[in-house]
């Protein structure tokens, strides 16, 4: 799919595209399989098992891009880091630096509304093991242009985890590109600032490679630098 231009596109248009995408055949039967199979402690609940939208305020200034859906979270809610302890991290550091209406996100219909942030993700279906591949983040490519073209205000991209933080400098044309680090900076040629966290993963909140001082630093400054 090519992207479209802004003249003719949407946001409402690009999450309609993104939810019945079938483009990568591996990312299609894994989402689809887990939202048959469930985890147990979700066996009543009926699994979005589609590809997941980008989130937000259309008017937003920052653009906060994970690496893919969940398989029981986002794969299951149908709305970005919703319904994973993972979400519970991002939305708790948002809601602090005033992006997010709320501390929690448990489910699309919770109530919560982000305010000048947007959400989306390198790849925008769940992958087997949270490991898409080159390929598949290079077919899911469009979607962030398409988004990049209507998001005409985003001013800073927060990257949770390498993964989006490499798709992001390459679609923004960052070179050379500065070594993924916590708190790391790059500044793009059109002036968006790129700020890098460690991804909010129970692997690294659970070890303490990531901690809520941490991810609340990365959102204060993305504050600062919109204000």
């Amino acid at each position: 799919m090519n992207p479209r231009s802004s003249s003719v596109d949407s946001l409402k248009r690009v999450c309609d595209d993104i939810t019945a995408c079938v483009a990568c055949p591996r990312l299609v039967e894994w989402r689809e399989s887990v939202a048959v199979e469930k985890r147990a402690s979700f066996r009543d609940q009926e699994y979005w098992g589609k590809g997941v939208p980008g989130f937000g305020d259309a008017k937003a200034g920052l653009w906060v891009m994970g690496l893919a859906p969940a398989a029981h979270g986002a794969n299951r809610t149908g709305r970005m880091f919703t319904g994973d302890r993972s979400g519970d991290w991002l939305y708790r550091a948002m809601h602090k630096a005033g992006f997010a209406t709320q501390a929690e996100s448990i489910g699309a219909d919770d109530g919560l509304k982000l305010t000048g942030a947007w959400v989306s993700s390198a790849v925008r279906c769940a992958p087997p093991d949270n490991k898409p591949t080159n390929v598949e983040r290079d077919t899911c490519v469009t979607y962030l242009q398409r988004e990049r073209q209507l998001l005409k205000k985003v001013r800073v991209v927060v990257c949770l985890g390498s993964f989006a933080y490499e798709a992001v400098c390459k679609e923004w044309g960052v070179k050379p590109r500065p070594k993924f680090g916590h708190g790391v900076e790059a500044v793009a040629p059109d002036g968006t600032v790129i700020i890098c966290s460690f991804h909010p993963s129970q692997q690294n909140t659970f070890t303490g490679k990531l901690t809520e001082p941490m991810i609340d630093a990365v959102f204060a400054r993305a504050r600062a630098v919109i204000d």
